[in-house]
């Protein structure tokens, strides 16, 4: 059931929806790129504008000292992390919350092909990013 009370909660649910329909379809096993793959797919059939494998940089006063790199970002909004673990750690919960950190994006989508389907959504709004100085 959606809440639509959440930003993006109408494409959060087609998002989820499309990471289902990939998990029923190729099941647990495979690497994550495939998976990568599949979503891109699935979603670019739903009309979704996708993008994948985006850099990210990340500032330390002002100075550039890393990147990292998004798996999907969907309709500029949405970042996605997907992953093919046994379950999700809280590792993975802080690397999709660093992308959000370090982008203008508030939502994000952490999605396990797992031997279970597992998602989480994560927020952060931009009133607590720190901006680039």
């Amino acid at each position: 059931m959606t809440n639509l009370n959440y930003k993006h909660s109408e494409l959060t649910s087609v998002i989820i929806k499309s990471f289902y329909k990939v998990y029923n379809t190729l099941g647990y096993g495979f690497l994550e790129k495939v998976y990568e793959n599949a979503m891109m797919l699935e979603m670019r059939k739903l009309g979704l504008l996708c993008s994948k494998q985006i850099p990210i940089d990340v500032f330390y006063e002002g100075e550039r000292v890393g990147n990292y790199y998004a798996d999907i970002i969907v309709e500029n909004c949405v970042i996605l992390e997907l992953k093919a673990a046994d379950v999700l750690m809280p590792e993975h919960e802080a690397q999709l919350t660093n992308y959000l950190k370090a982008t203008d994006i508030e939502v994000g989508l952490l999605l396990n092909f797992g031997k279970e389907a597992q998602s989480k959504r994560k927020v952060f709004s931009n009133e607590y990013k720190l901006r680039k100085i």
